[in-house]
């Protein structure tokens, strides 16, 4: 608990997978290592820096913190020369973005509590912490984004936030609340990238006539 708490585990998790993520988008694309620190870490510490700017917790948490740039450059290195041993790099890339969207739907939703907002606000800024980098990294790279597709990702975000701040409203041990929150998003991601799992989409209807 103290660990989670002073060592802030789930925000270095989130920030190291997401990093992971924009490397390998990087890697598809064949760049050279400085896209892929950049696109490593404009994945990583986008959404934590967009949650900070909304919340007004400033410095964002990486100026704070320089650590968390530093484990962005690290995994993108990594990713740099080890990216050809991996048979299918756009599906490791779907599975990691489900972990980091599990990770940061709760500790985005943390935060918002701990700087006193309302559950519900705390819910939309973890979602769009858990999110807004994978958004990011897409539109870079010239990848289709996920929020252009009826996949469940969105939702999958908002069920670990909704669960996690209704946890703790009830003072469910934090320690608990952030573990059931994390599943369930992951697993309503990994059900959907596994089974395909869709929402329904709008359909053009015709219109009323105009007398």
């Amino acid at each position: 608990m103290i660990f989670l708490e002073h060592l802030h585990f789930l925000d270095f998790a989130g920030v190291a997978v997401f990093a992971a993520t924009g490397a390998l988008a990087a890697s598809r694309k064949q760049l050279d290592i400085v896209g892929f620190i950049f696109l490593a870490a404009i994945t990583g510490i986008g959404g934590g820096t967009l949650r900070d700017l909304i919340l007004g917790k400033l410095p964002v948490f990486w100026v704070q913190q320089p650590a968390f740039i530093a484990v962005c450059v690290v995994i993108a290195v990594g990713i740099f020369f080890s990216a050809h041993l991996v048979e299918s790099r756009y599906r490791l890339l779907l599975w990691l973005d489900a972990i980091g969207l599990a990770s940061y739907c709760v500790m985005g939703t943390m935060i918002g509590l701990e700087y006193g907002i309302s559950p519900f606000a705390a819910i939309v800024t973890g979602i769009m912490t858990a999110t807004f980098g994978g958004i990011f990294r897409d539109v870079i790279a010239g990848e289709k984004s996920v929020l252009l597709s009826d996949e469940i990702y969105i939702s999958a975000a908002l069920l670990g936030a909704s669960s996690f701040a209704l946890l703790m409203s009830f003072q469910v041990d934090k320690t608990i609340a952030i573990t059931i929150g994390f599943i369930l998003a992951f697993t309503l991601r990994a059900a959907a990238l596994l089974f395909g799992w869709t929402t329904p989409r709008y359909k053009s209807r015709k219109g009323r006539e105009v007398k």
